[in-house]
């Protein structure tokens, strides 16, 4: 035998081995992340992702983190307009004119709109974009203008609304000089008008350019407009038990499963607003929706069922609604449990419109009609503010806590200080009607003057 022949197959087959350890132990060291470029990918997708990266860095990292990035879907696939399109960015051509960048040549020139739209998201997502358009949310522009008098009175400025009330609801886009106009815009609110006659922003829950589920599923997502002295959705979670779960052990929820596969027990332990209101729960299905199993109007001044909520009628039954609701509930709650809390909540409904509302509504229509309130303006007399406020702010704050189950917010900061607004409205009424005084009225009202005319992309539809 060759023995050199034997030692040099010894070592190389303790070389092959050794390799092979090498190289399997190498697979548990870190490495770099990279974003790569498929071949299949249009050259101006590529132009748009390679300019973004450098004026952007911050979109394009989202980008690139995200499902979208994962999925190959880049900017052109939400972006990209037909040039008769009334959104596109006139802006945007000047980029391809730019010869500091060799992205900026015609050859990669194509008609983009700045704003992407529950339309464009349809094309991926029908099915969500079809349950959307059917919520408040949606169609909360509409819903304002007929129940606002801040807008129907023209008590506050444009801008302010701009800043404020259209901030969440969302504003009614139009260009200017190929430009969108910055009268209506940045802005994605949860109602808005856009261009192309679609409703809503998908960024509103899904904040671009990550469109996270993990993000919407938490409930600071809702926290950014459901919050305040009107309606402290996200203060009455914090202090319910759910949300005190929530911030005890959030952080080992599991936030990132699948669309349609977080499950109550198994992902998390206690419920968030989209755990309730939007996701799938045992024979429940996800919904994009989040009005779609609510069996009373909360917000309304006089608690009705949604199918009788004039502004905006549901077309479901609110009994149907409650079940969905109350089968969500049982994932974790007994059946009697809910049902008693149902007990409770229909019972706090109907104390408040009853004992508060009714009456306090009956003797504002009586001022009114013995011409001892003006009817001219609105804010402008005490007696109008009280009763605003009656309904806007203690009573949705009393009937909120209790739907919520966040006893503060049902007894101190909703049915006690609806009693003192009671009082103090119905003394004042009452001392008008004995003495025949008119009630005084402010002399000077400031930053009035917004446009009273209700939206004719919405109204001249109907």
């Amino acid at each position: 035998m060759n023995t050199r022949r034997v030692w040099g197959t010894v070592v190389v087959a303790a070389a092959l081995v050794g390799g092979f350890a090498i190289a399997a132990w190498a697979q548990n060291f870190p490495k770099a992340r990279e974003f790569r470029l498929e071949r299949s990918m249009p050259k101006q997708a590529e132009a748009c992702i390679e300019c973004h990266k450098v004026e952007h860095p911050g979109l394009f990292a989202d980008w690139a983190r995200s499902r979208h990035a994962n999925a190959g879907i880049t900017c052109l696939d939400c972006h990209l307009a037909d040039p008769v399109d009334k959104d596109i960015s006139q802006e945007h051509f000047k980029q391809y004119e730019n010869s500091d960048s060799p992205w900026g040549r015609r050859e990669y020139r194509v008609p983009v709109a700045g704003v992407v739209t529950p339309k464009d998201c349809s094309r991926c997502h029908p099915d969500e974009v079809k349950q959307y358009s059917r919520s408040k949310h949606a169609n909360t522009v509409e819903i304002m203008w007929k129940l606002d008098p801040w807008l129907n009175k023209g008590m506050n400025s444009d801008n302010e609304r701009k800043t404020g009330c259209y901030y969440c609801h969302g504003t009614v886009l139009k260009m200017k000089d190929g430009k969108l106009d910055p009268a209506t815009w940045p802005n994605v609110g949860v109602g808005r008008v856009n261009l192309d006659g679609s409703l809503g922003s998908c960024t509103s829950c899904h904040t671009r350019h990550r469109f996270s589920v993990m993000e919407a599923r938490k409930p600071e997502a809702c926290g950014q407009c459901h919050l305040g002295p009107d309606h402290p959705q996200i203060e009455i979670y914090t202090e319910s038990k759910h949300g005190d779960i929530y911030n005890t052990f959030g952080d080992e929820y599991t936030w990132d499963s699948a669309p349609g596969t977080w499950t109550p027990g198994v992902d998390y332990r206690g419920p968030t607003c989209a755990s309730c209101h939007m996701s799938g729960s045992g024979n429940v299905k996800t919904s994009h929706d989040v009005t779609e199993r609510l069996s009373w109007e909360t917000q309304a001044p006089l608690t009705v069922r949604p199918q009788d909520f004039k502004p905006f009628p549901a077309k479901t039954d609110w009994k149907t609604e409650r079940d969905k609701m109350s089968q969500i509930c049982q994932q974790c709650h007994g059946e009697k449990w809910v049902n008693d809390f149902y007990v409770d909540f229909d019972k706090a409904v109907e104390e408040y419109n009853e004992a508060y509302f009714k009456p306090a509504k009956a003797m504002l229509d009586k001022l009114y009609e013995k011409g001892l309130l003006s009817k001219e303006t609105f804010f402008d007399e005490e007696l109008e503010v009280e009763y605003y406020e009656l309904w806007h702010h203690e009573g949705r704050r009393a009937r909120m806590g209790a739907g919520m189950m966040a006893p503060d917010y049902a007894w101190w900061h909703g049915f006690y200080e609806c009693k003192h607004r009671f009082n103090r409205f119905m003394e004042g009424a009452n001392h008008l009607i004995d003495t025949g005084e008119k009630a005084y009225v402010y002399p000077t009202f400031p930053n009035t003057g917004g446009d009273t005319t209700r939206p004719p992309e919405i109204f001249n539809k109907q």
